[in-house]
């Protein structure tokens, strides 16, 4: 099992990104994913899940209506749509899974690196 984040990068306030994470060695099309994020020395911190069909989806207070979390189940990616970015929104963003198969462990990505800055 593998999550690969990408499309982090150095933005302006105010500006966008797109992040993508590939899933490999399991199909996401059952398993709610989602992202979270984390600053040095803080504790990581939850961002948005999205349910197994995309139906559902559930985002932290303080990026609701900015953030959008979306799924392609064909390709096996998630998405995170970061719009209206502050520099607040500085952090690695990782990728999650949940355990597979009860009692074992969740999954994460490496983490992409997000900076808001002008």
């Amino acid at each position: 099992v593998q999550l690969v984040e990408s499309g982090g990068g150095l933005v302006q306030p105010g500006g966008s990104l797109r992040l993508s994470c590939a899933a490999s060695g399991f199909s996401i099309s059952r398993y709610t994913m989602s992202w979270y994020r984390q600053a040095p020395g803080k504790a990581r911190e939850f961002v948005a899940a999205i349910s197994s069909t995309g139906g559902n989806s559930d985002y932290a207070d303080s990026v609701k209506g900015r953030f959008t979390i979306s799924r392609d189940n064909t390709k096996n990616t998630v998405y995170l749509q970061m719009s209206s970015l502050k520099p607040e929104d500085t952090d690695v963003y990782y990728c999650n899974a949940p355990a597979l198969i009860p009692g074992s462990s969740e999954y994460w990505g490496q983490g992409t690196q997000v900076t808001v800055s002008s």
